[in-house]
């Protein structure tokens, strides 16, 4: 599939504010050049939020796979779960053995953050059978839950535990709930129970932070905008004040430091159709993705348009064509 330009914008900020976060863990960026140029304050207060980064990931990754989903087969009910494996470890599994195979090696050889001595322990080699194997298991938070740190490098796979258990689950739930509508009652529930789990274990940091319900929130905030996307877009002056709203309410989730915020906005495109616009995320960026059906004065095609309030239903029992009901003065680019 064709590269998506805003996404990925959101995976290099998430990218470079966990590289922050982690470098500065080691190198101390608070006392670094960086503080007397911008200010010891203000390069805390950047490292310090790094795991926002993670939350931004986390509300991309279930935007991604859900808008894939409906565009490979028509429908979450369509989905062919087998297929859906077969990706995932493909495009995961690879990169996953080498690097961890690569952390192995060199704790095995006594690098620095590589071996299991970090939380003022120091565990023997044999443990990295169990750690590797929690990796692979996608039960690493579990494990830390249980061990507390133990190995800087291998300790940052607790994301793709979680990650990972949300791909597990996906293609399931689809097929079981078979309706749209199910799927965005799970995703409600997800981020319901999120607040509360974390308010709950708030004296419990990895938790707080690492346990599943703590981030499925954050998915599942991905989930319901790629629902959204893909059948109803909100009028230009309604999707400035989701907007505008959507970044307001950040600062009322940031206790909660595993909330998706704004992330999961979604608004607008150049075409006043249902499907052939999306914006994912706190930037607000365009992104297009269109199905099927044809109009060719906006965009080569289009899915059809439910009524309002559709977009939580499955539209593909709707195998109609309709044209465009407003075209954008402004051009396609």
């Amino acid at each position: 599939m064709a590269r998506n330009a805003p996404i990925d914008l959101l995976r290099g900020v998430a990218i470079l504010l966990v590289l922050l976060l982690h470098y500065s863990l080691t190198y101390r960026l608070s006392k670094s050049p960086l503080a007397d140029w911008f200010g010891a304050g203000a390069v805390r207060a950047v490292v310090n939020n790094g795991n926002y980064g993670v939350t931004m990931f986390f509300v991309v990754s279930g935007y991604l796979i859900t808008s894939n989903t409906l565009r490979r087969f028509g429908s979450l009910a369509a989905i062919d779960v087998r297929a859906f494996y077969i990706m995932r470890a493909a495009r995961i599994l690879p990169p996953l053995l080498l690097a961890v195979l690569i952390i192995v090696m060199l704790g095995l050889l006594g690098v620095p953050s590589f071996g299991n001595s970090d939380g003022a322990k120091n565990l023997p080699a044999s443990f990295y059978f169990l750690a590797v194997g929690s990796v692979l298991t996608f039960t690493h938070n579990l494990l830390m839950q249980s061990v507390g740190y133990f190995n800087y490098c291998l300790n940052i796979y607790w994301s793709s535990s979680v990650e990972e258990v949300f791909y597990l689950a996906f293609p399931l739930l689809c097929v079981l709930a078979r309706r749209r509508w199910l799927v965005v009652v799970m995703c409600l529930c997800a981020i319901a129970v999120g607040p509360i789990y974390r308010h709950v274990h708030a004296d419990d940091e990895l938790v707080f932070m690492y346990g599943y319900a703590a981030c499925f929130d954050a998915i599942a905030f991905g989930c319901l905008a790629a629902l959204l996307a893909s059948v109803k877009r909100p009028a230009p002056q309604a999707a400035r004040w989701l907007s505008a709203a959507a970044a307001l309410a950040g600062p009322m989730f940031a206790g909660s430091r595993r909330c998706a915020g704004p992330a999961a906005t979604a608004t607008s495109c150049t075409c006043f159709t249902s499907s052939c616009w999306s914006r994912c995320a706190i930037s607000c960026l365009a992104r297009r993705w269109v199905p099927t059906g044809n109009c060719p004065r906006c965009c080569s095609s289009l899915q059809p348009r439910p009524a309002w309030p559709g977009w939580w239903r499955d539209t593909s029992r709707n195998r109609s064509t309709r044209h465009c009901a407003r075209v954008s003065t402004r051009p396609v680019p």
